[in-house]
Parts: C-alpha cells; structure tokens; sequence
C-alpha cells in the first residue's frame, strides 16, 4: 500500500473530535478540491506491506485509528486493513471523498462521507450508492467556503434526506468562512445538522496534519 504518513494527533473533525487518535494517511487522490489541506498526501509517500502498517499505528496503543488521505477507497487493500484494525479490537473510521463506493467496508467502520459542495470545484461526483446504502454511524460531511455553499448542503440534505438515519456536518473552510456565520445559517435553517469546526487547525493552525 501507498502510504504518506503515520501519526498520532487529536481528531480534529466529526463525532468523534477530541479523541486521541491514530491516522494512517493513504497517498492518492482523484479530486483536486481548491481548499485542500493535504495536497502533499497527493503524490509521493512509500510502500508498505499492510502487516507493517499495522504494526506501526498500533504501537501507538490508543484505541482508535482513522484511515484517511488523500482518498483511502483508491487502494484496494483499504477495506481489508480496516477490517483488520477491527479484528484486534480498534475502532476504526475511514474518511473518504465519497465518490468510490463504500460499501465494501466492513459494517463497524464508521464512515466518514464528505459531500463536494461548488465552492470545491468537485461537486456533483458522489457515488449514488453511498447516499442510499447509508449506516446508523455514517456521517456526511459538507465543507463550506460561503453561503452558495451553504444552501447547496442545506438543499442536497432534503433532496437526500440524509438527516434519516445519519449524521450531518457542516465545516467552514478554516480561514475562508466565519464559523459564527454558519452558527447562525445551521440555526435558522437547517438546525438538525451539525457545526463541525476542525478543531486541529485551531489548536495547531500552522500544522496540516491531524485531519
């Protein structure tokens, strides 16, 4: 497997911001979103047999890994390293562009689903399927740069009613849009969602790393 890096951080995003957290950065992308903030995780990183990955962020021993990129669904062994995550008794996320199909996951990843909205100059790509084959524990992340944005999310969450049987976030692209702004838009027009800061950039804002 192609792998960029292996750390040890807090997870800055989703339900589960603010726990200790093991990422396994997969290298590899199909999207080239304009706010991107692991462009490096493009290209380059190395090889690695999926024993020795495993070995290498479980040594860390905190109980949950996130497997992430780049798009970790490119490479075909992902779901196979996930579930042998689990297998050792780790919780495990993935978060994934949404435009591969995650259904080969096994059913205790929590899977972490990002929505392209226009302001990424990817939208309208994700795979169908991972709307209509949705788990209790999915979360569907919209990442924001302005209201256009915004309404987008708002109107794809109807369309799709993703707020049935899943989770909703919606992050402001940190430095682009004011956190206080959506506040208000989720309270006034979409209340059942949730505000999704990325809480490592404010804690590290000069890091990328920690997604």
């Amino acid at each position: 497997m192609e792998v960029t890096e292996i750390f040890a951080s807090i997870q800055g995003e989703s339900t589960l911001q603010g726990l200790p957290c093991v990422f396994i950065r997969l290298t590899g992308c199909n999207l080239n979103c304009r706010y991107c903030d692991t462009s490096y995780a493009r290209s380059g990183g190395c090889s690695m047999e999926k024993e020795d990955i495993i070995q290498k962020a479980t040594a860390f021993s905190i109980p949950f890994i996130c497997i992430t990129g780049g798009e970790p669904l490119l490479q075909q062994e992902t779901p196979s390293l996930a579930h042998a995550l689990l297998d050792l008794g780790f919780m495990v996320s993935i978060e994934t562009n949404g435009t591969i199909d995650t259904s080969p996951l096994h059913h205790k990843v929590r899977r972490i689903i990002d929505i392209k909205c226009p302001g990424s100059g990817e939208s309208g790509k994700t795979f169908p399927d991972n709307l209509n084959r949705r788990r209790a524990s999915d979360e569907f992340k919209f990442v924001l740069t302005d209201y256009d944005d915004f309404a987008y999310a708002r109107d794809f969450v109807a369309e799709h009613d993703l707020l049935t049987g899943a989770t909703v976030l919606l992050s402001p692209v940190f430095g682009a849009l004011d956190p206080a702004l959506l506040a208000d838009w989720i309270i006034h027009e979409l209340p059942e969602a949730r505000l999704n800061l990325q809480l490592h950039r404010y804690i590290w804002p000069d890091i990328t790393r920690g997604k």
